[in-house]
């Protein structure tokens, strides 16, 4: 194994040698899964901050998922130019770099500031998704990258499970004014009260940042693999992704993610929203736990899923998952009470395969040089969760929270067209998200 200074280690040592770098990436997962998952939060804390709509508070993930879109290709870009430890050390300062910004947006209370300091963080993650990935694949023996693989994926969900536990004892002040309640107090009482809940993510997020900033530090002192190349001619990239767009199921792939992303987000950041609506009386904190439970079975579908795929062609068992969660959001259409919120919880256990299954799906066959630019692409479509879940709050000011899950519900018939459509025998794949 070659290293950035130029030395080589000896092959009895290469796994050794590759540990400490392992981790320090394996953690990123981590990482990414906290930030996505406090956004859901984030947009009931804003809500109560800023006295917005629900369309308004959708825009926390708008801004977020646009930061994710504009920057993929760039990152990657970025990454075969330089190197995968430049990739993932500006990916950290940018993230840190967002989390700081928490702290003006809080002392100023401006709403445009917070979703400023979001897309921030979520270029900096473009760069750690589109880095770390491939980089784990080749922190240590060919053989083994699978199966390392697998075990950075798990510590994503154990991430989105620690932001929401975060936000439910650290950002949740646990008071909840009723809009007659808040007409009630003095002007002064009331920005009092908006102050407050907009301070208090400063905290959190000064801490999550100086975290970020020592894993950027501790990254930059540690030898990694030599494992740069150089980046392709402008245009043999353009040519590429002429192929590409030219290949119908990669393009499905792009379509069918972007719902996808949208379904995931959407309902993730509405759940709290929907239970307190369908559930009057319910604690935000105890609307929280609904929503760690759904993270929970996200995981343990991870494992499933990925276990099914070793018996089940993967469009098939997307097809079939896709199926369910289309009869399970138009549940919770139909039924905004208890089994509305029971069936919006079971759904995110079939949502757990879909982005990686989409993901294979739309990369199998093609060559390297391909794969790693249409992986880039495919990164891209996240901008579904920015546009439908503003859509899903849109939808909610006109007609209510449980009409805003027939979106989701759209989206999974959309899946579920491209798993038809997908019809393979393709061997069994990991996951994740």
């Amino acid at each position: 194994m070659h290293y950035e200074d130029g030395t080589t280690a000896a092959p009895n040592s290469m796994i050794r040698t590759a540990i400490l770098p392992l981790v320090l990436i394996v953690s990123l997962f981590f990482l990414w899964g906290m930030a996505n998952n406090l956004n859901d939060i984030l947009i009931k804390q804003f809500k109560k901050a800023f006295e917005l709509s629900d369309f308004q508070a959708g825009l926390v993930q708008s801004a977020f998922y646009l930061g994710y879109f504009v920057f993929a290709i760039p990152a990657g870009m970025f990454m075969r130019r330089y190197s995968y430890k430049a990739a993932i050390i500006l990916g950290l300062l940018l993230y840190a770099a967002g989390a700081f910004l928490f702290y003006p947006a809080a002392q100023l209370h401006t709403y445009n500031l917070f979703l400023l300091a979001l897309f921030v963080i979520a270029s900096g993650l473009a760069f750690l998704e589109t880095t770390a990935n491939p980089l784990v694949t080749v922190l240590g023996p060919a053989e083994g990258a699978a199966r390392r693989l697998n075990l950075a994926q798990a510590f994503n969900p154990l991430g989105s499970i620690t932001g929401i536990l975060i936000g439910q004892h650290f950002i949740f002040s646990g008071v909840e004014h009723s809009a007659t309640d808040l007409a009630a107090m003095s002007p002064a009482a009331r920005q009092a009260f908006y102050v407050a809940e907009s301070s208090a993510v400063q905290t959190p997020y000064l801490v999550i940042g100086s975290v970020v900033v020592l894993w950027a530090l501790l990254i930059a002192l540690t030898r990694f693999p030599a494992t740069s190349g150089a980046a392709e001619p402008a245009a043999q990239r353009y040519g590429i992704i002429g192929r590409l767009l030219r290949k119908r199921r990669f393009v499905l792939a792009i379509v069918a993610q972007f719902f996808y992303v949208g379904a995931q987000v959407g309902i993730w950041s509405f759940l709290i929203r929907y239970i307190q609506d369908g559930l009057p009386g319910t604690p935000e904190k105890s609307a929280a736990l609904y929503l760690t439970v759904s993270l929970v079975l996200f995981m343990v579908g991870r494992f499933v899923g990925t276990a099914l795929l070793r018996y089940l062609p993967p469009a098939r068992l997307l097809g079939i998952f896709a199926l369910i969660n289309l009869a399970l959001c138009s549940i919770a259409v139909a039924s905004p009470h208890t089994v509305g919120v029971y069936v919006l919880v079971a759904s995110s256990f079939f949502m757990s395969v879909m982005f990686p299954t989409i993901f294979a799906l739309g990369l199998e066959g093609l060559g390297d040089d391909e794969r790693k630019l249409g992986s880039s692409l495919i990164v891209m479509a996240i901008i579904g969760g920015a546009i439908l879940t503003a859509l899903m709050g849109a939808v909610s000011d006109q007609a209510g929270i449980h009409w805003a899950m027939a979106v989701p519900a759209l989206c999974f018939a959309v899946i579920l067209w491209f798993a038809l459509a997908s019809a393979s025998t393709s061997r069994p794949i990991a996951g994740r998200v």
